[in-house]
């Protein structure tokens, strides 16, 4: 096992976001991460990662407890995440923007050792990395010029950058036409046949239903139900969760 989230809960405001989770991630494996909007998505992913700390529940990244662990430490240990909206620097080419993320495993001040590191195998690395993501022939095209499609592909090189063994994706497809996210999609798998776990948050059913192979659904921040795409899909309370009851039964029955 990578990765394990156990009795995660944490609340806003007296409103439960994540209620008492537990989910256990295996190495190798490609996990989708889904459920109706407000359902505690995004905000797991951030107990996860560390950007939020839990109010109760633990933890553990290959066996060892880093609930209370800095983010760029959780880095340095092998995983990284992917943000639903892109954050690039904008003025910096795509090139530049895997540099510096490259750089943060020396330093938690990515300038810094951009500075004291040799660029020119930096950039072959960051250009690899590009290419590996079907960009290259954008790496020098300033962030702020280039399309969305563009900017998540370089976000995902970005976070490659940092050699994970586990990588998590908050809803990478969202924004990109048909074509696109399922080229993302089998992009993706690709990732994930290269030795890299991966958890997935999406939005975009048809293509995480096809690509994982396993779901976890989240609901009013609890789980809701788990397991191979194709069962957990064809459960009632999955389909009454997505199109509210009425709905779902008569999906049901379709």
């Amino acid at each position: 096992m990578i990765l394990e989230g156990a009795n995660l809960s944490i609340a806003f405001g007296g409103v439960h976001a994540v209620e008492d989770v537990t989910l256990r991630i295996e190495r190798g494996e490609l996990v989708g991460l889904i459920g109706p909007n407000g359902a505690g998505k995004t905000t797991l992913l951030r107990l996860l990662t560390g950007i939020l700390a839990p109010d109760t529940g633990t933890v553990r990244f290959d066996g060892r407890d880093v609930t209370r662990m800095p983010i760029h430490r959780r880095a340095q240990l092998g995983y990284a995440l992917t943000h639903q909206i892109v954050r690039p620097f904008r003025d910096m080419t795509l090139a530049e923007n895997v540099m510096v993320a490259a750089a943060t495993r020396v330093t938690v001040r990515p300038w810094r050792a951009l500075a004291a590191v040799d660029a020119r195998p930096a950039r072959e690395r960051a250009l690899a990395l590009l290419d590996r993501l079907g960009v290259a022939g954008a790496a020098d095209k300033i962030a702020k010029n280039v399309p969305l499609g563009y900017l998540k592909r370089m976000q995902v090189a970005r976070a490659l950058a940092l050699e994970p063994r586990l990588l998590m994706l908050d809803e990478p497809l969202a924004g990109l036409n048909y074509a696109e996210a399922a080229r993302f999609a089998d992009l993706i798998v690709e990732l994930n046949a290269s030795g890299v776990t991966i958890v997935l948050v999406e939005h975009n059913l048809s293509e995480v239903t096809r690509i994982a192979r396993r779901l976890l659904v989240l609901h009013n921040g609890a789980v809701l139900a788990e397991g191979p795409p194709r069962d957990v899909m064809a459960r009632r309370d999955v389909r009454d969760a997505y199109l509210g009851a009425d709905q779902g039964a008569a999906a049901v029955h379709a």
